[in-house]
Parts: C-alpha cells; structure tokens; sequence
C-alpha cells in the first residue's frame, strides 16, 4: 500500500503487452494504484500480483502480497514455484475466455466430425470421395475437465446438437452431459468417447492421463483435441496409437515444450494440427473488469471468485 494508503497492484506478465491492459485496468479500478514491472517501486507497497510465466522465485521478493491474480484459467505454473509465497491465488474466470474456447472446441469438433482430416488427407492423394458422417445427435463427445471451460465446452457441443459426456475428478450433475466421475469412472467414460477433449488442469495426478491405456479405451478411430496442458498428453503414446489407428486424427493446441521445437514429429505428421496455443485469449477489455471486481471484493474482505484450492491444485 502506498503512504497514501492507496493499494497497489502490480502487472508482471511475461510476454504480454502492458499498454492495452494498463489502460483498462486504471479505468475498472481507478481506486487501485498500478504498477508494470519492472517498474515495480518498493516491493513492501505491492499488496496484490497479477502473473503470468513469471521465473521461479519471483513472487518471493515482495513481503506484504495479500494476493495473486492470474492473467489465465491455468495456476500450474505459479503452483510449481517452489517460493511461491503463502497467499492466496486466484484465477481467471472471465466469460469471453470460455466462450473463445467453446469457440475453438466446437470448430475442431465439427472439423473431426465432419472428416475434413480425412479429405485433407484425400486432396494431399487427390482422391474424389465423399464420406458421410453420422448425424450430429449419434455422435458422441467426451469433456475432461468440467470446470468453467468444459461446462462453456458442453453447452455449445449440445447446441450443435451432438451426444456429451463428461469426467471430471467428481462427478457433479450438468443438464444435458452423462456424468462420470474419480478413477473408477473413466473407463467407462473413454469407452463412449467418439471426439475425446481434454480441457483438465494440470496437476500430479492429471500428468500424463492422455495415454495408451486411456487411447485403448476409446472406441477405434476416435479423434482427440488437447487444449488442457501438454504435459498431459504421454507424446510417444499418441504417435504409436496414430500408427495403429485407434486415434485416427488429433488437434493439439499445447504442448510440453513450447514453442514446439523444431523438427518435431508433430509438424509434418499428416493426422495433427498443430496449433500454437491460441485455442483461447484473455483479452483486457473483458478480464479488467473481472479483476477489478474481485480486488474490491479482497479489499472489502469478502470472497474472490476463482479461488484456487491449492491442495487440489485448481
């Protein structure tokens, strides 16, 4: 907090342009004083962070933080921050970043559904051949993660009109999706899963779920869409079931090395999109306004919306 007593917010997102935000936020939440790093003033001032890819160790250098606000939905990367003080975290919950990605699911759904990596396979071999895919209502889509962005994912995959089932960690009632729930219950959701989603966060026990024994799982020439973490995703596991033909095409927007190095066997394998992960943006004109109604709920000491569990990790 200032000598004024004005609290102080500091923006310290690596990679990501300060103006436009720095704008929008000094007008959702004028009361607050903002700082950019690495023009942060004295650390014992900064009262709240708002991160993003920030280096190890960073957060550690200011004293009096009361809280810290992620630029996006995912925290793994400030809950892997073995200095990470012991404040609270919050992250993003703004409306425009789940319908950016209900956007992209839906498209790449339609995409799978509709065999277009088939008839860019058939182009490439400039074969003529019309598929016909089954109606939208007899195909079945599967959600991992039924968080803020699976349930946004579910609610457009059901207007489409497609099938949707859902597995999350527990399994919560969601008008429309078949449910299912903890370790017990992913089997027999893999085993429905035509167009596979993985929108899970990543933690302990979600690394590596996108594997050879989930692939087995799923019905023969399912399709796969990743857009969680990459390191959820078991790489050699994917090539291998592409080979066989039990996962017959994937969209992968995240990866565990990124940038995706060059040379890689995702970039010229014929069956994967690669894209750069921009399956989602937070953009300053929606989030500021998320953010600044929960720093005056902080300030007023009421409860945040996003709060993170961090013994769950989300």
């Amino acid at each position: 907090m200032t000598p004024e007593g004005r609290p102080v917010l500091l923006f310290a997102c690596e990679g990501v342009p300060p103006e436009r935000w720095a704008s929008d936020i000094r007008a959702a939440a004028p009361e607050v004083e903002l700082r950019i790093w690495p023009d942060g003033g004295d650390p014992a001032e900064v009262d709240f962070g708002f991160a993003w890819a920030n280096p190890r160790g960073f957060w550690r250098g200011f004293p009096n933080l009361r809280m810290i606000f992620s630029l996006g939905a995912g925290v793994d990367s400030l809950l892997l921050d073995p200095d990470l003080p012991d404040a609270p975290i919050v992250r993003m919950l703004d409306p425009n970043l789940a319908e950016g990605m209900s956007e992209f699911v839906l498209m790449r759904t339609l995409h799978h559904h509709r065999s277009l990596h088939r008839y860019e396979r058939q182009q490439r071999e400039q074969v003529w051949r019309a598929i016909r895919p089954p109606l939208a209502s007899e195909r079945t889509v599967g959600i991992m993660g039924m968080g803020e962005l699976g349930r946004a994912c579910a609610r457009s995959l059901l207007t489409a009109g497609f099938r949707v089932r859902g597995w999350a960690r527990t399994a919560r009632p969601f008008d429309g999706v078949e449910m299912f729930g903890g370790d017990d219950g992913l089997a027999e959701f893999a085993a429905g899963c035509e167009i596979l989603v993985c929108l899970l966060p990543l933690t302990p026990q979600t690394e590596g779920v996108l594997n050879a024994d989930l692939f087995a799982r799923l019905p023969k020439g399912a399709c796969l869409i990743s857009v969680g973490r990459g390191a959820h995703l078991n790489e050699a596991d994917l090539l291998t079931a592409l080979e066989s033909g039990q996962i017959e095409a994937a969209t992968l927007d995240v990866f565990r090395q990124e940038p995706l190095p060059k040379g890689h066997p995702f970039w010229g394998h014929p069956a994967i999109a690669v894209i750069p992960h921009a399956a989602a943006f937070t953009y300053p004109q929606t989030a500021a306004p998320v953010l600044a109604d929960n720093l005056r709920r902080a300030l007023r000491g009421e409860p945040v919306d996003g709060l993170v569990d961090r013994a769950v990790g989300y």
